[in-house]
């Protein structure tokens, strides 16, 4: 008898400590350790997290996309993570994996509520609680303030596409000219067999195909340019770099002339044996600096070659040659197109792949080094800069212009598996660190074009919801229109527009046309599904399609100094405040929109005067050509181009050679 008890007792301590070491926690009373049932985390949690449920995994498919392996995973660390990035559902399963998602997930999935024994494996990082099972998952839920809200508009508030011209090109690279009209360029081979790779769009002559498009001419392959707009009198286009041997040191000039409605007869001019870069470039960014010249940075030697890792500048200063940059080295080839800017400090921004910083506008040493861009919830080697294409926009400055400039980033993808991200980050790069404030987007886009509105909202469109920049990397084109709103609050600034019909991925285009609507343009994906695009579009935003009469203005003063006062007469129709913005000349490529900037100068009305203070120097507003709207509320006026800070540089006696057309000074 004694024996047998014995036994009893043997098997029910082997029973008790196979519970404690699998799925039980321990509780004195008295002299007998009792264990009890471990569950899932339901408190101490962060934020306002609450559990759910155990859940099965889809039918067929995964509930959630975003997966993150951890030996030391935890609901903890895995609610922290998701949170960061704004999902507002998680769920962890096998112990180690957590998975990051929204709550409409789980339905769209198949998924349904499983008993809570199937989730009975100990986490990874901590064995006092469960943390989902195989193919189970213990599901939470964000309940606190959304963190996120996006609007979802109807009707004209939704704006709206339309056709405006079947086209005759499929552009590599979209401009607005000085002159009213719209330049574009393509890369050899993608158009028609007669292509000669540039025209002019004139759409005041859109019921008439053969008026409405100019036949235009360049000499080597601008495949995979860049191009901005010289701060010279006559608002010449330069376009730098291309595809292979002469074309990557390519620098061609065009000075837009005639009007709407009146031809111009001006052409692309180059001549590589006498006006070329110091390097061969593909995939380069130029931009115009304070003191009037062009800086071009980065890209790569052509024909998908090394690296081209350093900087210049145009026109080319004695005895000056390039400038290394080791971060590019670093980072390639995942760098290209970087984005630029002039800061209010008159230091340059720069971001590629996934980093940042501030370098000195003399001697291009870095002065600041950002925090890394965040990437995707489960890849922070996500990148935002091609072939990891995202796009880039300088946020409203104000006067006083006191304030730190933001630079907005949407869009990106991973490397590898090219899962398009679904954010936007931004930064004001002179404050404090630098860090990077996330939104969720409301969908996955990469490839996105981004271009600045008159009002000081941003269109984000074009893309596709999967892969990489490139022909053939992408998938799934993303049709939809989104309005970023940087007046509202931090994630409630997005709201969900109008849907093309057009699938606008690789090599599209879009730039804001003087009318205050959106040129859209260009895709050439080589997929074998999507079609390379002739086709032209514009977006009309709302402002434009609430019944409200536009102001107008007129403006002798064209040419401004800084701190200037300008007169205007206007006429206004009593729709709201009375603003006006400035808006940079543009160029659109690749996700990277070079000359755009958006300012907002102090105005003061007296009846049908008003008074334009201009922005104060250089670095809150490089030299060169804008866009000036008059707004009757959130209504613009049709644009007025106009310069600031004349020809630094000197640039309309630039170059000097007889082969290139020059305005003088």
């Amino acid at each position: 008898m004694a024996t047998s008890l014995f036994q009893s007792a043997l098997s029910l301590l082997f029973w008790l400590s196979l519970l404690a070491s699998s799925d039980a926690s321990a509780v004195a009373k008295g002299a007998l350790t009792v264990r009890q049932a471990r569950t899932a985390q339901k408190t101490g949690l962060p934020g306002s997290w609450q559990y759910q449920a155990c859940i099965t995994e889809g039918n067929g498919k995964r509930v959630w996309k975003y997966q993150i392996i951890s030996q030391t995973a935890t609901a903890t660390s895995c609610l922290t993570q998701c949170q960061s990035f704004g999902y507002q559902a998680a769920g962890i399963e096998y112990g180690n994996e957590c998975w990051c998602g929204d709550a409409v997930d789980i339905a769209a999935a198949g998924s349904t509520t499983a008993a809570e024994t199937d989730c009975s494996v100990a986490c990874a990082g901590d064995n006092r609680y469960n943390c989902g099972g195989g193919n189970r998952l213990s599901w939470y839920l964000w309940t606190g303030t959304p963190l996120y809200v996006w609007n979802y508009p109807t009707g004209a508030n939704a704006g709206r596409y339309e056709l405006i011209s079947g086209g005759v090109v499929i552009p590599l690279l979209t401009t607005s000219g000085v002159n009213g009209k719209y330049t574009f360029v393509e890369k050899f081979g993608t158009g028609a067999p007669n292509s000669t790779g540039a025209y002019e769009l004139d759409v005041s002559q859109l019921a008439n195909p053969s008026l409405a498009w100019r036949e235009m001419h360049v000499k080597t392959d601008v495949f995979c340019s860049a191009s901005v707009t010289l701060p010279d009198k006559a608002g010449r286009q330069i376009n730098i770099g291309g595809w292979s041997g002469d074309s990557t040191f390519g620098i061609r000039l065009y000075w837009p002339d005639g009007s709407p409605g009146v031809p111009g007869v001006n052409d692309w001019q180059e001549n590589v044996n006498v006006l070329k870069l110091q390097r061969g470039r593909w995939y380069p960014t130029a931009m115009v600096m304070t003191n009037g010249s062009i800086l071009v940075v980065g890209g790569q030697t052509g024909s998908n070659g090394p690296p081209q890792p350093n900087l210049e500048i145009l026109p080319r200063p004695s005895g000056a040659g390039v400038v290394y940059a080791d971060w590019l080295e670093r980072t390639d080839p995942n760098n290209l197109y970087p984005f630029l800017a002039i800061l209010p400090s008159g230091g340059i921004f720069v971001g590629y792949y996934n980093e940042a910083r501030i370098l000195d506008p003399v001697t291009f040493n870095t002065i600041k080094t950002l925090p890394n861009m965040p990437g995707a919830v489960n890849n922070p080697g996500a990148g935002r800069t091609y072939p990891l294409e995202g796009s880039a926009m300088l946020l409203p400055q104000y006067a006083p212009f006191t304030a730190p400039l933001g630079i907005l980033i949407c869009g990106g993808s991973t490397i590898g598996a090219g899962i398009a991200l679904d954010s936007c980050v931004s930064s004001q790069p002179e404050a404090g660190n630098g860090a990077w404030t996330l939104e969720r987007m409301p969908s996955q886009r990469v490839m996105p074009c981004m271009t600045a509105l008159p009002d000081g909202t941003y269109m984000i469109l074009n893309g596709a919801h999967q892969g990489a920049a490139g022909f053939g990397l992408a998938t799934d084109p993303n049709r939809n229109a989104v309005l970023y709103d940087p007046s509202k609050p931090v994630n409630q600034r997005m709201s969900v527009m109008a849907n093309t019909t057009i699938a606008r991925m690789y090599h599209s285009e879009a730039i804001l046309m003087q009318d205050g609507r959106v040129l859209v343009s260009g895709s050439d994906p080589q997929d074998g599904k999507n079609p390379q695009e002739y086709r032209v579009e514009v977006f009309v935003p709302p402002y434009l399609l609430a019944g409200r009469p536009r102001p107008s203005f007129t403006i002798a003063n064209k040419n401004w100094d800084y701190g200037a006062s300008i007169p205007i007469t206007v006429q206004v129709n009593g729709g709201g405040a009375t603003r006006v913005s400035m808006l940079g000349a543009e160029s659109s490529t690749h996700g990277n929109t070079m000359g755009q900037r958006t300012l907002f100068p102090a105005v003061s009305c007296a009846g049908a005067t008003c008074t334009i203070t201009t922005p104060p120097n250089k670095n809150v507003c490089p030299p060169g050509w804008y866009q000036l709207f008059l707004l009757d509320g959130p209504t613009p006026s049709v644009s007025t181009w106009v310069r600031i800070g004349g020809d630094p540089a000197a640039l309309g006696n630039w170059p000097p050679y007889p082969d290139f057309k020059k305005p003088g000074l």
